[in-house]
């Protein structure tokens, strides 16, 4: 049995998730897990597609990004499939884990994937700071202390912490540091 798992990382994403929902039901997978979560983020239907595939049956998703957070998660999940005796499809890489050469190909893509992502948050850190060298880059504004006066009155008027925090939209921990 074909047993699909689609993934976007936010809500906005309606439109990819969509995409890979059509692309698994059109390969045949009779039961599709979907989610729309950050990779770091809980990933329920993961878990579930996994608790749910069983000897024989074929894991498909759409794009290796889709499916592991970094080469040694893409190891675990591999493992937990080969000791079911489960398989992997990858479809962008035409990759099938049933074969040596497919599980060969797997670990390389994994771990250039892996690179990818490192060099893509290492440019981004650079980047970061070249901007707040030159004076264009300020970060987040601290909202919390501009609100600091609303907490302290909010205070006086004997709300509790917890409902200032509730009221202002910012952290319980934030209405802590300004009091």
């Amino acid at each position: 049995m074909l047993i699909g798992y689609a993934r976007t990382s936010t809500l906005e994403q309606k439109a990819g998730l969509e995409a890979q929902r059509e692309s698994l039901k059109a390969l045949g997978c009779e039961r599709v897990w979907e989610e729309q979560t950050s990779s770091v983020g809980p990933r329920e239907a993961l878990s579930e597609a996994l608790g749910y595939v069983r000897e024989g049956d074929t894991l498909v998703v759409t794009k290796l990004d889709r499916l592991a957070r970094s080469v040694r998660h893409l190891g675990e999940i591999v493992e937990e499939l080969e000791s079911k005796g489960v398989g992997l499809r990858i479809l962008d890489l035409g990759l099938d884990t049933s074969n040596a050469t497919g599980k060969l190909m797997l670990n390389v893509l994994g771990s250039v994937a892996q690179f990818e992502r490192e060099m893509m948050l290492e440019r981004q850190k650079e980047g970061i700071a070249k901007a707040k060298r030159e004076g264009k880059y300020k970060g987040r504004a601290p909202t919390a202390q501009r609100l600091a006066s609303d907490a302290k009155r909010l205070l006086a008027e004997g709300n509790t912490k917890r409902q200032i925090a509730k009221l202002l939209g910012i952290s319980e921990r934030s209405v802590y540091r300004i009091v």
